[in-house]
């Protein structure tokens, strides 16, 4: 079983050596308390906020301490270090007990933390100003409790993605637009401390030998983690966020995504046990989509969800949630997307829920569509309607089964009733730009039909996409269903 990290090695310092009070050396800057961040244009990027003003080097005759010839900056980090190893030598079997019981008594730790603060400052004769003194008791409460300097990143809600490209750069999205932030981690190791503690308690692991891993955390963010020697820049993590209060269908209408006779058309499709796929790029928005259109389904169906990394949240009392497994140390016990989705058709459910389907598993989940399990979800990589037709018939050869083309076409055409593609625009905003139905074969080819799109109508000087939703005047040739489930949909809708 391996050790437990140390609080000073969590912090990224090597252990305390008790005969020498020599600091460890610092070469980022700690947390701030306001994230200075800079937006990120196509060829540059200009300062959001003027940049501050270097640190100067303070006199080492100012301080008969042991902090001498550094910055205020390196100052704080020193005596950051210097903290958790008076913690680590000193802190009391009662204390330890209170710190093992974590966020519930954070009030109580920051007190702790704040007594050592206060010795440590006297012992080495330092002085710091009320503010910089809240951030070192922040800052180790954070290591001790949390992800670090991830941290404050991590509780902002406006933030919905972490990047971590190495130690010391740190980009955020915030409003569909990169930024790059001050923040860092002190070195290398600081940050293989926090990844460990992120894929610890649940069971994975990331080595040289198994160098990429995807992961969630407690609130259910998914996060990605690969290490040297594939990442060449040091340790990658990518944390994809999502909202505490998980966003309903009214939240997409007030969010531009779609138009309220979308979001009308889309709850009677799940109402009806349509069959749906979400289909967009990296980062466009499927899985919130997903969550939105799961909020229709009836608390009396039951649900069985499948996931890489467990993120939907479903509202339902009836729900059972899946999740895959990698392999362990000696390369066995596997459990895939696709072993899953088998297993769920033995569970007796109402409707299966593919957070995304990348292989194989694309035909078990058509043919669980085309035997009887009719409203199910799933989401798929691709840029239009037309495109993910043709990544689910790859998908479908990759499960291993010689099948002729026309045969894997006629699974997809009778499995899927209804493809919304959903798109990132240039300016951050996500739009659900196509509603197309599936209408069915003709010869070998898959015929599909607009039922609503969205048109951009130019961009605004201030980069921004303007544009409107409209129906094609379509009707779709499945208004059947709605009748055969009780679900009253008006034919003005589509007009």
């Amino acid at each position: 079983m391996a050790r437990s990290l140390s609080l000073l090695e969590r912090l990224g310092g090597k252990p305390a050596d008790k005969n020498k009070s020599a600091p460890v050396q610092a070469t980022t800057p700690a947390k701030v308390e306001e994230h200075n961040v800079r937006e990120i244009h196509p060829t540059t990027y200009s300062p959001m906020h003027p940049e501050p003003e270097k640190e100067t080097e303070i006199e080492a005759s100012a301080f008969a301490g042991r902090y001498v010839n550094a910055s205020k900056t390196d100052l704080l980090q020193e005596m950051k270090l210097a903290i958790h190893r008076r913690i680590v030598d000193e802190m009391t079997p009662e204390e330890q007990t209170l710190l093992s019981r974590g966020e519930e008594v954070k009030d109580q730790i920051k007190n702790i933390i704040s007594t050592y603060t206060t010795r440590e400052m006297a012992e080495g004769r330092q002085s710091f100003t009320r503010a910089e003194r809240a951030r070192l008791v922040d800052d180790i409460c954070d290591e001790l409790l949390g992800l670090g300097p991830l941290e404050p990143l991590l509780q902002d809600d406006s933030i919905t993605e972490i990047m971590v490209n190495g130690a010391h750069t740190i980009f955020i999205e915030q409003k569909g637009k990169l930024h790059l932030t001050d923040i860092h981690f002190h070195n290398d190791q600081h940050l293989m401390n926090i990844i460990e503690r992120i894929l610890t308690p649940i069971g994975r692991r990331v080595d040289e030998s198994s160098p990429l891993v995807d992961a969630r955390l407690a609130d259910g963010s998914r996060v990605n983690i690969i290490i040297p020697p594939l990442a060449l820049t040091g340790p990658t993590v990518t944390i994809r966020k999502f909202s505490k209060n998980a966003f309903g269908m009214n939240d997409l209408v007030k969010f531009g995504t779609l138009s309220e006779n979308m979001a009308t058309f889309l709850e009677a499709c799940v109402r009806a046990r349509l069959n749906i796929l979400v289909s967009g790029g990296t980062g466009s928005g499927k899985t919130t989509t997903l969550n939105a259109l799961s909020s229709f389904i009836p608390g009396t169906d039951r649900i069985v969800t499948i996931e890489d990394a467990a993120e939907l949240r479903l509202q339902q009392n009836h729900v059972v949630t899946l999740e895959s497994r990698p392999a362990n140390l000696e390369g066995k016990g596997a459990i895939t997307i696709r072993d899953l989705v088998r297993n769920a058709l033995r569970m007796r459910p109402d409707r299966i829920i593919v957070g995304e389907v990348r292989s194989g598993e694309a035909l078990d989940m058509l043919q669980a569509m085309n035997t009887g399990h009719d409203g199910s979800l799933t989401t798929a990589h691709a840029n239009t309607p037309r495109d993910v037709l043709s990544r689910l018939e790859t998908m479908v050869l990759m499960a291993g089964m010689e099948l002729p083309v026309r045969a894997v076409r006629t699974q997809v055409s009778s499995a899927i009733d209804l493809i919304l593609q959903q798109s990132r625009i240039r300016d951050g905003s996500r739009k659900i730009t196509h509603i197309t139905e599936v209408q069915g074969m003709e010869e070998d080819i898959i015929i599909l039909q607009d039922l609503f799109r969205y048109v951009q109508d130019y961009i605004d000087d201030k980069g921004k996409s303007v544009g409107h939703f409209e129906a094609t005047g379509l009707q779709p040739a499945f208004m059947d269903k709605f009748k055969m489930n009780g679900v009253d949909l008006p034919l003005s809708l589509f007009h």
